[in-house]
């Protein structure tokens, strides 16, 4: 046996044949020589049989100098920045703070009579002219001296009131009270009757709001009993003032639940319904009341 290497051009690897020694060289060339002639044969039929269509192929393949040259050069190109969509516009809108943020970080201030003298003037400056907004403003001797933080609702009424046992002995008139205290809501104004046990003793207190209550409930209970405390929301004292239910007339002191804040860290004047039947209760009698200083304002 005879072994020979057959190595192809151009690749590192090495073809091993092995031919029989009966085999001639010669034949092995010639059929080389065959196949090859084939192959070209094969390639004349393919390209039409002609070398001019052959040289057509190649110029047509033939790259392009100019082409390339072009695709080497470096070309400018310009990045699109993506749409912003409406939740991101949002995002980097600049949010207004809440009311609760900012008092959140303020110190509690605690009222002063000037504060409700310019609640009033704010809420009629565009109703009123000029001299109408003048007759609203009350004397500064009809405000008692307002609560500094330190009091609870038992110790602010004795200080405002000291002769109390007094005066509710005086009391006898049915459909009136002597003090008169407004708050915001329902359950602030039960914690307020729960708060001033100390001060009432055995006056008699009544709820003056609209929650589990019905006013025709209210209007029987104020015509059958004397009453010496009164403790509610402003919107149903108003409508009891307004059919009559209970008169202004006997009241000596009117005490504004005005430095508690609830969950939301608002006073009660901060709440626009609040503050708009603080206002219209007002002017059913009360400011005329502090004018001729038969009726004492409070800010607790």
């Amino acid at each position: 046996m005879l072994s020979i290497h057959v190595e192809r051009a151009g690749d590192s690897r090495q073809a091993v044949g092995v031919i029989s020694r009966d085999v001639p060289v010669w034949n092995l060339r010639q059929s080389q020589n065959v196949s090859k002639s084939s192959d070209g044969e094969a390639r004349k039929a393919s390209g039409g049989g002609g070398g001019e269509d052959a040289g057509a192929m190649q110029q047509e393949t033939a790259p392009d100098n100019t082409a390339s040259e072009e695709a080497r050069q470096p070309k400018e190109c310009f990045l699109r920045q993506p749409k912003k969509t409406k939740t991101e516009k949002a995002k980097t809108k600049k949010r207004k703070k809440k009311i609760t943020e900012i008092l959140a970080k303020s110190e509690p201030k605690p009222g002063a009579p000037e504060d409700l003298q310019q609640l009033l003037a704010d809420y009629y400056c565009s109703r009123r002219s000029v001299i109408e907004l003048e007759e609203l403003r009350l004397p500064e001797s009809c405000f008692l001296q307002a609560n500094d933080l330190t009091h609870s609702l038992s110790s602010y009424l004795k200080e405002i009131c000291p002769k109390w046992a007094k005066l509710r002995k005086s009391h006898s008139e049915k459909k009136s009270v002597l003090v008169l205290v407004i708050c915001s809501s329902a359950v602030r104004a039960l914690e307020l009757i729960r708060s001033m046990t100390a001060f009432r003793g055995d006056s008699k207190v009544m709820k003056l709001f609209a929650k589990h209550i019905k006013i025709q409930e209210q209007v029987r209970l104020l015509e059958k009993r004397v009453v010496h405390l009164g403790v509610g929301t402003p919107g149903r004292i108003k409508e009891l003032v307004k059919q009559g239910a209970l008169l202004l007339n006997p009241l000596r002191f009117l005490v504004f639940d005005w430095n508690w804040r609830d969950q939301k860290l608002r006073r009660m004047m901060d709440i626009p319904e609040i503050r708009k039947e603080t206002c219209e209760l007002l002017e059913m009698g009360i400011l005329s009341l502090c004018k001729s200083e038969s009726l004492k304002l409070g800010l607790f």
